[in-house]
């Protein structure tokens, strides 16, 4: 299957990797010859610097749309257009203005869009919503997930202020780059009905017209409360959920991916009860499990979808939403 990537910074390195990992060989390069990818790992593949014509040339099954978030509905239509699955990177664009004309192309050319949300293939998220499904833990009462983590530590090769996640002009900020917990929040526990923010540039990072941190009120369908917090200067970094029901809690930390559920006895709302013990399971990841496993996962899944063999695991309509979610948290004025 002849594939065209386009956009070759961190995770369109990534992606690359991944997919001549999986037994991917035939692709074509999309190229505006700003990234930080050296053309020495491009040896012996085509690369193209026009899109229209690498799409009429090439004729590709694929596209991976990995290019900074401002310019990636400017390859996704077109290849939408010309009927290509895409694998397209979050968020999906830096507002919504075209995701409606994307949407139409797809519709219209039966293309297949796979947004890469990648904690949806982790295994220990996926437990979290096994046990939530299974009503393990009872009605769910309230949730909050933080991820703080240093900007200039994420890409050391590079001068953070110039990333896309520094630039207003490139779709950057802290609640669009860092937007993954809107989607696997969702994922685990339905549909937003309302939210509500707090957000600015507080830090001394040098950061061009975007936020750096953020404290999100979040109110579900179910009627479950809670809040996401993200930031770009916390050191050590730190990723953690919490998810509280009426039967239980789970606690998941990404430093080690391990998933703690503690089960507590059914005595909730019960007049006088005494407190007993929490039966603690943890579910720790697979042997040998690596960050880059979530991505070659997620890279596997967007082959069998291409092949038409799957659905997307992560659809445009989910892109879409948390996107909307994102910007609703980005423009609120509380």
């Amino acid at each position: 299957m002849k594939i065209l990537i386009a956009g070759l910074g961190s995770i369109g390195r990534r992606h690359f990797r991944n997919l001549v990992a999986l037994g991917e060989t035939d692709l074509v390069f999309y190229r505006t010859h700003h990234a930080t990818l050296s053309d020495d790992e491009l040896a012996g593949y085509p690369v193209e610097t026009d899109l229209a014509a690498a799409l009429k040339k090439h004729r590709p099954q694929a596209v991976v749309v990995a290019n900074p978030t401002a310019l990636h509905l400017n390859v996704a239509i077109p290849a939408a257009e010309s009927g290509c699955a895409i694998l397209l990177e979050k968020p999906i664009a830096e507002n919504l203005d075209r995701v409606e004309e994307l949407r139409r192309a797809a519709q219209k050319s039966g293309a297949q869009i796979l947004v890469g949300f990648q904690f949806r293939y982790h295994p220990t998220l996926n437990k979290a919503r096994e046990i939530i499904q299974s009503g393990a833990l009872g009605k769910i009462l309230s949730v909050h997930a933080h991820w703080g983590e240093y900007l200039p530590n994420w890409h050391p090769w590079e001068d953070y202020r110039q990333s896309y996640a520094a630039r207003a002009d490139l779709g950057g900020g802290v609640i669009r780059t860092l937007t993954h917990p809107l989607d696997y929040l969702r994922f685990l526990l339905g549909e937003v009905a309302a939210l509500t923010a707090l957000s600015g540039h507080v830090s001394p990072l040098e950061l061009a017209g975007v936020e750096d941190v953020a404290e999100i009120g979040l109110r579900f369908a179910s009627g479950a409360i809670g809040g996401l917090h993200v930031n770009y200067f916390q050191r050590p970094p730190v990723h953690r959920l919490e998810i509280v029901g009426a039967a239980g809690t789970l606690r998941w930390d990404n430093a080690d991916g391990t998933l703690i559920h503690f089960q507590m006895p059914d005595v909730f709302g019960a007049i006088n009860a005494q407190p007993g013990a929490a039966i603690e399971t943890r579910y720790p990841l697979p042997a040998g499990f690596e960050r880059n496993d979530l991505f070659a996962a997620q890279t596997a899944h967007f082959l069998r979808v291409a092949r038409g063999g799957e659905s997307p695991r992560c659809s445009l309509e989910d892109g879409a939403r948390a996107l909307e979610l994102a910007l609703m948290a980005r423009n609120s004025t509380v």
